[in-house]
């Protein structure tokens, strides 16, 4: 939060915000007429589930923030061992082949249907791409002709 003319800046806590995301959600898709009972109501049933699971998403979302915005660590640590692991290959004399096996996938139809948005996409992007491609090629070729129209 941040206070106008002043140069101070509040943090909200790590895992507070996935809290209240998860709150508003839960909010939009209920539509209660009283909100700050609905919002103690989901707090209870969220410290419930807590203590019987041992599972608390606050700390789970501070470990995805965590990762999220501290990914060159991790990227760093993944870099070292794909170089140790390629070391180890080179030093041995006998190449293994690693079996290629088919993509699985996705039997339920949520997961389907994210896939093909997902495709979609991507073949848009690449669409779009060879587009812009095209019309590059062809102002260039239209630069070229004016040349050769103003040289005659």
């Amino acid at each position: 939060m941040s206070i106008p003319f002043s140069n101070t800046h509040c943090r909200i806590p790590q895992g507070f915000g996935n809290l209240l995301e998860g709150l508003t959600r839960e909010i939009l898709r209920e539509q209660p007429n009283n909100i700050p009972a609905f919002a103690a109501a989901y707090f209870e049933d969220l410290l419930e589930k807590r203590e019987k699971n041992n599972f608390d998403p606050a700390e789970w979302g501070a470990k995805l923030e965590d990762r999220f915005y501290n990914i060159h660590a991790f990227q760093d640590q993944e870099q070292s061992e794909i170089c140790e692991l390629k070391q180890e290959m080179s030093q041995s004399s006998v190449k293994e082949e690693t079996p290629v096996t088919a993509l699985e996938l996705p039997t339920d139809e949520k997961a389907k249907e994210e896939l093909e948005v997902a495709a979609v996409k991507i073949q848009s992007a690449f669409r779009g791409h060879v587009a812009r491609e095209e019309v590059k090629k062809m102002k260039s070729d239209k630069g070229e002709d004016k040349e050769e129209v103003e040289k005659e």
